[in-house]
């Protein structure tokens, strides 16, 4: 068993809903940190989510506030996402919002 840290980053340059990270069908995950950027001028909104492999979606957070030139962690305790589970973001608007996540892949192999 292997223990993976890494980080999973995206520049959210369209509103549509873009997967930011999918566990590996031999890891599970712990996602440690969420953070969110706005680097513009205006307040925009962040939904957050979790599909399972069933392709039940689950909101985390659905319309977050974020505030113009603010940076926001999401999590207050850590996030387990299983095998084949999808970490899905978007934005209420493009080109304002950053995000990164830290995570913890637990690899069974």
């Amino acid at each position: 068993m292997a223990n993976i840290y890494k980080n999973a980053k995206l520049d959210l340059t369209t509103t549509d809903i873009t997967t930011l990270y999918t566990a590996p069908s031999d890891s599970r995950a712990i996602i440690k940190s969420i953070l969110v950027c706005n680097t513009k001028t205006n307040a925009t909104t962040i939904t957050v989510t979790i599909t399972d492999a069933s392709s039940a979606i689950f909101e985390l957070y659905d319309a977050k506030d974020i505030a113009d030139f603010t940076t926001v962690e999401l999590l207050t305790q850590p996030v387990i996402v299983e095998e084949n589970e999808i970490l899905k973001v978007e934005a209420a608007n493009a080109n304002r919002l950053h995000v990164v996540a830290s995570i913890l892949e637990i690899n069974r192999d």
